[in-house]
């Protein structure tokens, strides 16, 4: 059955590690025919939430007039959804919390979807990306139904293109063709 997959791509570097993770990732869903989609973040106007508890509160649309809601409108339609990261300072990149905190206003729309995560960093160590992972699982904790599937750790790449010799390139690829 085919699904339809989103992937977000946090990096600030077109092309970056991470991104060229979600490009295998997206090249596996669709070799595997699924209906894939890459949003670049970096493309996109997102604002910082404002805490105004428009949304929460009074249970109308954010205020805000920029890119967010088209993004989590897709991310409410999408049967997987793939979170990517470059690690900084051991934790995701201020383009992917933004708009996880951006998916205030409609996080409990998003329901019922399975959750890949790729992380990249110069650090070669796998259990000291854990912190970026947990903050994954902690906005999957505020979602029903949502499932982590799997995470590609793409360690040892810092410089644009170290990504290419390490084992997360096929992990991704293997990952988005078997969602």
């Amino acid at each position: 059955m085919s699904k339809k997959v989103l992937i977000l791509s946090s990096s600030p570097r077109r092309g970056g590690n991470s991104d060229t993770l979600c490009d295998q990732f997206l090249q596996g869903a669709q070799e595997a025919g699924h209906r894939a989609e890459k949003i670049f973040l970096k493309d996109k106007t997102i604002h910082y939430c404002t805490g105004c508890s428009v949304c929460s509160m009074y249970g109308k649309p954010c205020p805000q007039q920029d890119d967010a809601a088209e993004i989590v409108e897709k991310m409410i339609e999408a049967d997987v959804i793939v979170m990517a990261t470059p690690v900084y300072f051991y934790t995701m990149c201020a383009q992917m919390k933004t708009l996880i905190d951006r998916c205030c206003a409609c996080y409990l729309e998003i329901r019922d979807k399975e959750f890949y995560f790729i992380v990249t960093a110069a650090e070669t160590n796998i259990p000291a990306m854990e912190r970026t992972v947990e903050g994954f699982r902690g906005f999957l904790d505020c979602l029903e139904g949502a499932a982590e599937k799997g995470v590609i750790y793409g360690v040892g790449a810092w410089k644009v293109g170290e990504i290419e010799d390490k084992p997360a390139m096929q992990e991704a690829f293997e990952a988005g063709k078997n969602v």
